[in-house]
């Protein structure tokens, strides 16, 4: 069982990224990120229950998965090192620098992608109840899946059960009081997403004591799949001042 991919090494690159997919996602997501960020080592978080990792059961409680995500990469914050998550990845990778902080190892940033801040994630019965043709109705909402695809069989078969595994997680997370960040925090979202506003967004500053952007990008959720955000993501790690904008 490996927790992150990591499709090309880079030995000497100057700094690490390891990415979180959203809820329903895998490591594939972010297979083309090592060509769009040639200085960076790239690593794509593996979440249980799919793609390698298939026969796996899928993770219930996420906090608890954070931290087990954040025992198997410590060894990689031997260079400066930034964690990438989008939507409940977003949250993974919230928890997971929470974790990794707390054990005394250092990071270089956080993006949290098309989220609202982790604090302002509340238990949702209804999310952790949702039926697969609710599942469906939600994906169909934040277009991050073909709609042909949805009616497929084999998506039904094999892909719904860890898709609604995610959304039944996310549903039961609740976030617990603790010490602030020290790292650098940006919160990046698409300006048509329907499940996050900007003052959602906005929200992330209050997670750490360390500098803070926000950036508003065109787009819905899944901005991302068609513009990967490489020069925010350069910038923002080059960049050690003590911005907080908005």
């Amino acid at each position: 069982m490996s927790w992150t991919e990591c499709s090309e090494p880079r030995p000497f690159a100057a700094m690490r990224l390891i990415c979180f997919p959203h809820a329903g996602g895998s490591s594939y997501f972010f297979r083309d990120w090592r060509k769009g960020l040639p200085e960076f080592e790239v690593h794509a978080v593996c979440y249980p229950g799919r793609a390698d990792r298939f026969g796996e059961p899928t993770a219930t409680d996420l906090v608890a998965m954070a931290q087990e995500i954040a025992e198997a990469v410590r060894p990689l914050t031997d260079r400066p090192t930034a964690l990438f998550g989008h939507s409940m990845g977003a949250v993974v990778a919230y928890e997971t620098a929470r974790a990794l902080e707390a054990t005394g190892a250092r990071l270089s940033h956080l993006f949290v992608s098309g989220a609202r801040a982790g604090h302002l994630v509340r238990r949702d019965a209804r999310a952790a109840g949702m039926t697969e043709e609710s599942v469906i109705a939600t994906l169909m909402e934040l277009d991050g899946t073909d709609t042909e695809l949805l009616d497929h069989p084999m998506f039904r078969e094999l892909i719904l059960p860890y898709v609604q595994a995610d959304f039944r997680m996310l549903g039961g997370y609740e976030h617990r009081a603790g010490a602030l960040l020290d790292c650098p925090v940006t919160a990046v979202a698409g300006t048509s997403d329907p499940r996050v506003t900007t003052e959602q967004v906005a929200e992330w500053a209050n997670v750490t004591q360390g500098p803070f952007r926000q950036r508003m990008v065109p787009g819905g959720h899944f901005y991302l799949a068609d513009s990967p955000q490489y020069g925010l993501i350069r910038e923002a790690c080059a960049d050690r001042g003590e911005t907080r904008s908005r």
